[in-house]
């Protein structure tokens, strides 16, 4: 599947949604991280949920998983991509992955302004936080992260500019992104489908 995005701004909907297609604001509880998609989308994704194949389609197009895996590997691949694309941005005070970080609540990662006094001075330090569930993905789908993240480091809002950094970091950034929400669909219902499961057993297993 892929997500068939143009540059679009004027109509409110996100970057890259063409137009013409009406935009579902909200979405129905297990395709909430697909809120703001065309709703062409959304159908082909509850189609392949029905029939049970959205797991799968996604590990054949994304079979690898990237190989940072600590705090100070991510810090060295966040600062490679820095040097080749955004070498006269501000520097970076940390860079880590973050256990505490809800990927519903912070979005995919977040990227902060820290203030610390210094020299009797107020500054403020970059910070760049990753979730840790995003140590398990397609290399791909860390990169997406990392490339949305640096851009915050220039564009502070999410507007055309913004998705322009991004693809120039990154050119397929848009189908990164609409892939990796697929991602986390299909995790938050294979969790769901797990639950289910014992709590079964539970009541099986009851006198």
């Amino acid at each position: 599947m892929t997500s068939h995005r143009k540059p679009a701004h004027r109509d409110g909907a996100r970057p890259g949604v063409a137009t013409l297609v009406p935009v579902i604001r909200s979405a129905p509880p297990h395709l909430r991280y697909l809120t703001g998609y065309p709703p062409h989308l959304l159908q082909q994704v509850q189609q392949l949920i029905d029939e049970g194949k959205l797991a799968d389609t996604l590990a054949r197009r994304y079979p690898d998983r990237h190989d940072v895996k600590s705090d100070s590997a991510l810090y060295e691949y966040v600062m490679a991509l820095k040097g080749r694309y955004m070498r006269n941005a501000d520097q970076l005070s940390k860079v880590a992955f973050d256990s505490k970080l809800k990927v519903i609540t912070h979005a995919l990662g977040t990227h902060t302004a820290v203030s610390r006094v210094q020299g009797g001075k107020l500054k403020a330090k970059r910070e760049i936080r990753v979730a840790s569930l995003f140590r398990e993905v397609a290399p791909e789908f860390l990169r997406m992260i990392v490339v949305h993240e640096l851009a915050h480091l220039k564009e502070k809002d999410h507007d055309k500019a913004f998705y322009q950094l991004c693809t120039h970091m990154e050119p397929n950034y848009h189908q990164y992104e609409f892939d990796l929400r697929l991602y986390l669909v299909a995790q938050d219902l294979a969790a769901t489908e797990a639950a289910v499961q014992t709590a079964g057993k539970r009541t099986d297993a009851a006198p």
